[in-house]
């Protein structure tokens, strides 16, 4: 039998190291990236404290698919060439799954009795912090989190 291991395995036990801190605001773990074999897609754990709201944005070219892990919140997604005061936001809790299309614009809050916590998949693979886009206006009200630029210290996703 060979060594050569193209394509290794990860064991996901929950957050650990340094998170990075998305172009929302919120923090992310690295779960699944290229340095795994991963091609067409990554995945994360995204994490927002109880009570926080994140900044309101799009992606240029990636899908995302969230999956609740714990907590409770709110999630607003937009279509393109709708004003955001015309769609409401969605509640979510442990179980729920939804998806982020393409050029959507979108911002998310946990309830105060908790923190919020997802498994995110993007596809393609996330290419980089370039690939968000800040929003003027989200559907969730004032962001709470502040950019990744005002977190010192921490490295690009």
């Amino acid at each position: 039998m060979g060594t050569l291991n193209p394509c290794p395995s990860r064991r996901w036990a929950g957050p650990s190291g340094d998170a990075i801190i998305a172009p929302d605001g919120s923090k992310v773990q690295l779960v699944l990236t290229d340095e795994h074999g991963a091609t067409r897609c990554s995945v994360v754990e995204v994490t927002i404290e109880r009570g926080e709201t994140s900044r309101p944005v799009r992606h240029r070219t990636v899908e995302e698919a969230w999956y609740v892990l714990s907590g409770a919140g709110e999630v607003w997604r937009c279509p393109p060439g709708i004003a955001a005061v015309e769609v409401s936001p969605v509640p979510v809790v442990s179980g729920d799954a939804l998806v982020i299309p393409t050029g959507w614009g979108f911002q998310f809050r946990a309830c105060a009795g908790s923190d919020l916590r997802f498994v995110c998949v993007t596809m393609p693979a996330w290419p980089g912090m370039d690939e968000a886009v800040d929003l003027p206006k989200g559907g969730l009200g004032e962001p709470t989190l502040a950019p990744p630029e005002a977190n010192p210290g921490v490295g690009p996703q």
